[in-house]
């Protein structure tokens, strides 16, 4: 087969390595993608991901058997409507059902009318009427740009002048074009991502991870992408995960069959295991990134061969690792996430080269053969260890050997499954 991913980052990098692995595949193209994939012999092609009509011809042209896409902007756009109009298989929901993602409110009321427990909210698109309501409820409160926001359009408030700062510039500033706010109620507990294929009322699960929103050490600073992630995460229960599919993302892609905009992709469910059980923080309707990093690498079966039956509606062969742990560690620039630096120059990529089965890349670029940052999230490392500890020291060791100027990245990804 020859098969073309979407995107351009980390998430990408390990979807179309795990596709390049394949015996089914003799070629992988990923549009924009990265030079940082090409040492994994992933070819990136300079299309825009928005350009439908140019994707589309390029498929065409190339004999792509079936397209995968990474990131929401272009689902949400609706390219899989696009390529089914014109007749090109792809694998990833319809715009209508991408809604999930798109719109906080459209989730809320899939979760309403589906039972799904989640936080008590109010909308709105007013400043004051907003800041009325932030007046008469406890705090904290959770605040969330209705929108897309690449993962930092929610603000926790811990104060009215918190409250205050969101709200200024999410409904007057519009930051990330926002109109419209969600402001939540605040739910307590532990946080895990559970990431499911998709087949109309049809789950299969994968096993759950942890990411690491804030910035610094000990999950403070700003909301970022991602800092990193593991899988699994030891101190959620089996049971708790088995309720979570039963109760939340079956419920969830049944209600979307009944309105006629069945589902057919990744889902994402953020969920936090609460006292009430496990509620719904989010949905997302792609893989989660940095989660993607950590979970693929323990897909023991042949992706590609696993989306290949998906499409054609057959019962996909999963199987995956149950030992151990995968911890992967981002590489940020340096004021990432407000105002990261760019053009830092990185290690030559063949020196990456010995690490290129352990290494996703995500913000780079070639300016005059030098493989650069261009800002944000550069790459994330991971390792799988015996156990989170053994993990850890894999993967910092990894992160030393590759110093880099003016990036961080956290010192604890992970401590969450070590703290008794």
């Amino acid at each position: 087969m020859k098969i073309l991913v979407i995107g351009s980052g980390g998430r990408e990098h390990a979807i179309a390595r795990k596709f390049v692995e394949s015996n089914a595949v003799s070629e992988v193209y990923c549009l924009p993608g990265n030079p940082g994939m090409s040492n994994n012999g992933i070819k990136p092609i300079k299309i825009d991901i928005t350009n439908f009509k140019d994707i589309a011809n390029f498929a065409r042209e190339n004999e792509i058997d079936w397209t995968f896409v990474g990131p929401e902007i272009p689902l949400i756009a609706g390219i899989t409507d696009f390529f089914q109009q014109e007749g090109l298989a792809i694998y990833g929901p319809s715009q209508a059902a991408a809604q999930l993602e798109g719109s906080k409110e459209f989730a809320k009321q899939i979760m309403k009318s589906a039972n799904v427990p989640t936080a008590d909210y109010r909308r709105f698109t007013d400043y004051q009427m907003a800041m009325d309501y932030v007046g008469m409820e406890p705090f904290p409160l959770v605040i969330k740009a209705n929108g897309l926001a690449g993962g930092k359009g929610v603000v926790i408030a811990q104060n009215h002048s918190e409250a205050k700062h969101a709200l200024n510039s999410f409904l007057l500033q519009h930051q990330y074009g926002t109109t419209e706010v969600l402001i939540e109620e605040y739910l307590e507990g532990e946080e895990f991502s559970l990431m499911a294929f998709i087949d109309r009322n049809k789950v299969y699960p994968m096993p759950i991870s942890q990411d690491h929103k804030r910035a610094f050490e000990g999950d403070n600073g700003p909301n970022t992408g991602g800092m990193g992630a593991y899988c699994p995460v030891p101190q959620i229960p089996d049971d708790i995960v088995t309720m979570a599919i039963q109760k939340i993302v079956q419920p969830t892609v049944d209600e979307m069959v009944n309105r006629r905009i069945p589902f057919m992709g990744i889902l994402y469910v953020g969920l936090i295991l609460t006292k009430a059980g496990p509620k719904v923080i989010e949905y997302n309707v792609r893989f989660g990134d940095p989660e993607t990093e950590v979970v693929i690498p323990r897909l023991k079966s042949d992706l590609a061969v696993v989306i290949s039956q998906l499409l054609q509606h057959k019962e996909p062969i999963l199987e995956w690792e149950t030992d151990g742990i995968t911890l992967g560690v981002v590489l940020a620039a340096e004021g990432y996430p407000e105002q990261p630096s760019k053009n830092n120059v990185l290690p030559n990529l063949k020196d990456f080269k010995p690490i290129a089965d352990k290494i996703d890349f995500a913000g780079v670029d070639t300016v005059k053969n030098e493989l650069v940052a261009t800002g944000g999230r550069i790459y994330i490392l991971h390792e799988t260890g015996s156990d989170m500890v053994d993990a850890q020291k894999k993967v910092y060791h990894l992160m030393n050997d590759f110093e880099v100027p003016k990036t961080f990245y956290r010192l604890d990804i992970g401590y969450r499954a070590t703290v008794k």
